[in-house]
């Protein structure tokens, strides 16, 4: 892995940090590569609970790197861009643990993207939310334009998105788009609104995460059977019995994720 992407794992949180401050983390080739291959690992790793996302320097990300993007001089080169950078933004979807971007600066164009596929969003309360594709006669991509029409009314979406408006993080943060706000350091903030996961059992994360993900795509006879399917193995889990046993014992369970 080269350096345009930090990896730091302790305490059972992976930091996984875009490093490229001079570009304001914009998104190149190299480094949506290296952020594919650090989640993935964050992925593997039994000693992780949970992924923690930023950036380095003044901002979370400023979104697609425009000297890359204007380089490219046809349709199969644009198309090879986007799939890969839409990757990362899949890989966060599709990881069975939990992924948390913390946002500082901005996260602008396809940093809002990036941002927003995590399962959670905690925001310096000095951070900027920008839509900025409209600027340069552009869509929202990466899944930003389907997230945000889900998240939001549709006249509040159309609005963030067609007028490329700075939105604070207490507006992101009042419309549901962020899960906290951090007044002091984000990393120690992102670390404390983290240990729900961490202390969590891994298992029944994992289920909550893809079944909430694809709640909207299920009816609710659909959804009965699977529900009734994962709670089946999960009470069979030495999860569960552990989390009884600590509740008779009137102690913190130990869970194990298996």
């Amino acid at each position: 892995m080269s350096e345009v992407v930090n990896v730091k794992k302790e305490n059972n949180i992976a930091y996984i940090s875009m490093n490229r401050p001079e570009k304001r983390n914009a998104l190149s080739v190299e480094m949506a590569k290296d952020l594919l291959d650090a989640l993935k690992d964050a992925e593997r790793d039994d000693d992780v609970k949970v992924i923690v996302l930023s950036g380095e320097g003044k901002a979370f990300s400023a979104g697609g790197d425009l000297e890359t993007l204007n380089s490219l001089t046809n349709s199969a080169e644009i198309l090879k861009y986007m799939k890969q950078a839409l990757a990362v933004i899949q890989s966060m979807r599709q990881l069975d643990k939990y992924v948390i971007s913390a946002v500082h600066g901005f996260a602008a164009g396809a940093g809002f993207s990036i941002a927003i596929a995590a399962d959670f969003i905690v925001a310096d309360k000095n951070a900027k939310f920008i839509s900025s594709f409209t600027n340069v006669g552009i869509i929202p991509d990466l899944g930003l334009l389907k997230a945000l029409s889900e998240k939001l009314p549709s006249a509040i979406a159309k609005e963030w998105i067609s007028s490329a408006k700075p939105v604070s993080a207490q507006e992101a943060y009042d419309r549901g788009i962020v899960n906290r706000v951090i007044d002091g350091d984000l990393l120690d903030g992102a670390s404390e609104f983290a240990q729900f996961i961490v202390d969590g059992p891994p298992l029944a994360n994992q289920f909550v995460k893809q079944l909430v993900n694809h709640a909207g795509e299920l009816t609710y006879d659909s959804n009965d059977m699977q529900e009734t399917a994962v709670q089946t193995l999960l009470l069979q889990s030495e999860d569960n019995k552990e989390g009884i046993a600590a509740f008779f014992e009137k102690r913190k369970p130990e869970f194990k994720g298996r």
